[in-house]
């Protein structure tokens, strides 16, 4: 397995991480595949904290890498939830197209994942959620950005047919930004329901089981 680089900030070993996966994985393999989407919107967001494009530089950061190290303990073995274990089955599907893969990827990491790493920023810089607002906006903004060029270079080229290809219909089923909006309300909910460590824990399975049957639908295997 390749070797991490020398690092310089926490969002550089993430980075770092993500690369050393992109180099392990089978190109065509489910993971991968959002591997190499999530690299690219992670590229991105660094050159952003680097050039001062975010107003709390530390914010961003702490929620970055937060964000981050939730898809990467499932990418490297760690035990997955729910959200996930669609694509990890999947993964392999003959039937499934790359763009089902990046969706699937991006709805669990959206979907489920970015509102708990609202909930552990908060944590770690001793703030309400209403203060990473910003940060929060700005990231989504570069994932939205990415996912009109995922959706643009991984759907088939057009042609009069391309209106009835089911994968138009699936991949038109699923919004980012819907998805966004929810997990910011997930996010401030979890935070709400913090001093209710039951009632916290359910809500967060609940998301998780949603979230994971939104990613099952996105992996119908089509036909050629």
């Amino acid at each position: 397995m390749a070797q991490l680089e020398q690092l310089t900030t926490p969002l550089d070993g993430v980075v770092a991480r993500m690369r050393v996966l992109d180099a392990a994985l089978p190109r065509h393999d489910g993971v991968a595949v959002f591997n190499r989407v999530y690299l690219a919107v992670t590229e991105a967001i660094d050159r952003c904290v680097d050039t001062g494009g975010f107003p709390d530089v530390r914010a961003a950061s702490t929620l970055d890498v937060r964000f981050a190290e939730r898809y990467l303990r499932v990418a490297e073995g760690g035990r997955p939830p729910a959200c996930w274990r669609p694509l990890l089955l999947f993964r392999r599907h003959p039937g499934v197209r790359p763009l089902q893969f990046a969706l699937s990827g991006i709805n669990a990491h959206i979907g489920h994942d970015l509102a708990l790493a609202v909930v552990d920023a908060c944590r770690t810089l001793g703030c309400e959620p209403a203060e990473l607002e910003d940060e929060f906006e700005l990231v989504g903004d570069i994932l939205v950005s990415a996912e009109e060029r995922i959706r643009e270079e991984l759907m088939p080229g057009p042609d009069l047919l391309q209106v009835a290809d089911p994968l138009t219909h699936l991949a038109g089923s699923w919004s980012l930004e819907r998805a966004r909006d929810a997990a910011w309300s997930a996010a401030r909910a979890l935070w709400a329901l913090r001093g209710l460590p039951d009632l916290a824990e359910e809500f967060t399975e609940r998301l998780d089981a949603a979230v994971g049957l939104t990613g099952r639908m996105l992996l119908t295997p089509l036909p050629d």
